[in-house]
């Protein structure tokens, strides 16, 4: 089966009663696949204790049907092929309906995850400063350099110091449970007998952070292009679904300016970066859309002075 940006492969099992399984081996004996602040080595993969997690508190994800972790393998319910992505294709109509599902699916998980076991493994990792940096150089590593793009010393200094400050002002904003990467292909539209189901996928590396990441990466997705007034709905309505007040929107939509900059930044990185560790070139195509939201986000941004830096260096190397 196709495995997208991921290392992980996986393979459809047929079984001789007409009923199907997914396969996925982790070539990494850890079973991660993003970079975490995790000191401690866990007990079980991260991907069967999320699982387990969130499947306890009502959050939709595929059922555990088998593991040999030695061996790098999981068994796990198969989902089908249909991802939100892929729905959006045939079915552009529905687009307000299932971003809204989404999103009232998220603010339903944040508040049923709001209090975790200490000894959840989300509980252990953290979006801390350092991770939000390590996220922005991404880009200046991969973004900008793995592109032939150098910058000197006093760019060095500027991009440094301006990456930090943006990293430390997320760090201060509202934290809880993230996904990481809750956006369009890792949502599954799964037919059912109650009705069709919005599936999650590809959250191993679930961690404590800043409650507007996930919105962020659903609604600034590098594969989907939305306008203004459509984002604007859709954290309107996260508001009222977490139970926040409506006075907290401006405050929200400020955090997902932020968020968006440093994101989108990663992202781009992480394309090329996709290319150097995979040899797939294909997501290359998403990184100017990305750098479009990131440019967008700053324009809104202008009274903070790290941003306006970033800004600029983007124009100096750019153009």
């Amino acid at each position: 089966m196709p495995g997208g940006a991921s290392l992980r492969r996986f393979f459809r099992v047929r079984f001789s009663d007409g009923h199907s399984a997914v396969g996925m081996f982790f070539p990494d004996a850890t079973g991660a696949e993003e970079v975490t602040n995790q000191t401690e080595t866990p007990s079980e993969w991260p991907f069967v204790e999320v699982q387990r997690l969130l499947q306890s508190r009502n959050v939709d994800v595929p059922a555990l049907l088998g593991q040999d972790a030695e061996a790098g393998w999981l068994l796990v319910e198969d989902l089908g092929d249909l991802t939100l992505a892929e729905c959006l294709v045939s079915a552009a109509e529905r687009k307000t309906e299932l971003y809204q599902r989404a999103v009232a699916d998220l603010a339903r998980a944040q508040r049923s995850l709001s209090e975790l076991p200490p000894t959840s493994i989300v509980s252990q990792r953290r979006f801390d400063v350092e991770l939000l940096h390590w996220e922005i150089d991404h880009f200046r590593q991969y973004g900008l350099q793995a592109r032939g793009i150098t910058l000197s010393d006093t760019q060095q200094r500027r991009f440094d110091g301006a990456a930090v400050e943006v990293a430390q002002a997320i760090a201060n904003l509202p934290y809880g449970f993230v996904h990481r990467d809750y956006q369009s292909r890792n949502l599954m539209v799964v037919p059912s007998p109650n009705g069709e189901r919005l599936a999650w996928v590809d959250f191993q590396d679930a961690l404590l952070g800043p409650r507007a990441y996930d919105l962020v990466a659903l609604l600034s997705d590098s594969y989907q292009t939305f306008d203004d007034a459509f984002i604007e709905q859709r954290l309107a309505e996260y508001v009222h679904q977490r139970g926040l007040s409506p006075s907290e929107l401006p405050q929200v939509q400020r955090e997902f300016d932020l968020i968006t900059v440093q994101r989108k930044l990663k992202d781009a990185g992480r394309f090329v970066f996709i290319q150097h560790k995979k040899g797939d070139d294909s997501y290359l195509r998403f990184i100017e859309p990305s750098l479009e939201k990131v440019r967008n986000a700053m324009g809104r941004l202008q009274d903070v002075p790290a941003v306006r830096e970033l800004e600029s260096l983007l124009d100096e190397l750019l153009g």
